[in-house]
């Protein structure tokens, strides 16, 4: 019965993941299952370079600078943003590698046109 299943109905993804991929795919998923931490990633995508300064991100947010700098914290400790201390400011850019792994995870192998 599995072999006809398989044959009408072929995995969607290139290859299944291995359980190493999953645990580090669910990790990324945990850290941007938060409102916040997606937002954030959101507003560093939308600038030029993909880098902000950590200073022009609490006002989007509306939230407190210690909580933006908290969030920031489990996103680069994710590896989804980089932090560069630049004098006084921290600048976060936003790590693509993640993310294009996300995509490749979650994406089916042919996406019908």
């Amino acid at each position: 019965m599995i072999q006809e299943i398989d044959a009408c109905c072929p995995s969607p993804l290139v290859r299944p993941m291995s359980g190493e991929d999953a645990a580090q795919v669910a990790g990324w998923l945990g850290v941007l299952a938060d409102p916040a931490r997606l937002r954030l990633v959101s507003l560093i995508a939308a600038m030029p370079e993909r880098e902000a300064c950590g200073c022009d991100l609490t006002s989007p947010l509306g939230l407190s600078q210690p909580t933006v700098s908290h969030h920031l914290k489990v996103l680069q400790d994710a590896g989804i943003v980089a932090r560069e201390q630049r004098g006084r400011w921290a600048f976060y850019q936003l790590r693509t590698e993640p993310l294009a792994a996300l995509g490749r995870a979650l994406m089916p192998a042919e996406v019908p046109a």
